[in-house]
Formats: structure tokens, sequence, C-alpha cells
């Protein structure tokens, strides 16, 4: 992920989602790294902290989704689609899209701006 923007003379809203979605990459990453730690680790107080730093990072990434959640209505949309639900993933909104058992043709999601 770049640092920089890929635009000039970008508004400070627009550049405050780049430096949100560039810190929760960064936090993944982070993540990433200490959840493989975690993984070969054998001793068991480094284990233990590697785990607790890891758990931290997750705390900051999803502070930072939040913050994306509020100021990005997209993310918001599709956060509400597709987290604390049970089924498939991949077809968490593909009911809705096809009309689902209401038995439409899915034309009404027409009248929703084209969605």
């Amino acid at each position: 992920m770049s640092t920089t923007y890929t635009e000039q003379g970008l508004p400070e809203d627009v550049k405050n989602v780049h430096r949100a979605i560039a810190s929760l990459i960064e936090e993944l990453e982070a993540i990433n790294w200490y959840h493989q730690r975690v993984a070969v680790t054998e001793e068991p107080e480094l284990k233990s902290i590697l785990a607790h730093n890891r758990d931290e990072e997750v705390e900051h990434a999803c502070m930072t989704l939040e913050w994306l959640r509020r100021v990005m209505p997209q993310f918001d949309e599709q956060l509400r689609t597709f987290l604390f639900t049970s089924g498939p993933i991949g077809h968490a909104n593909h009911a809705e899209e096809s009309g689902g058992a209401s038995g439409s043709l899915g034309i009404g999601s027409l009248s929703k701006g084209g969605k």
C-alpha cells in the first residue's frame, strides 16, 4: 500500500480515508505476523505475549474499520450485509439481489439507485 496519493489536490476527507485504509492494512499485516509467530513459538510466556500483541492489533483494526464504516456509507452497507451472519458468506446478499424468497424478478433493486 502506497502512502502517497494517486491524485493531486485531494480534499481532507479523502486523505483521511486514505490514512485509515493504509492504517487498517498495516494493522492486518501486524495481526498476520503475530499470528504466525504465536503458531510456531513454543516458549509459553513468549507465546502469551505475542498472542496479546496480536489481539491488540485486532482491536486497532476494528476501531479503524468502525471509523471507515461511520464515514463511508458503502462500508456501512456492506458490513451490515456480511457481519454477524451465519449463512455462507459469499451468498449473504445473493437472495436480495436475485429477488430472494419474495419471488420478484429483482426489478425492485433498480429503484434503489441502480444497486
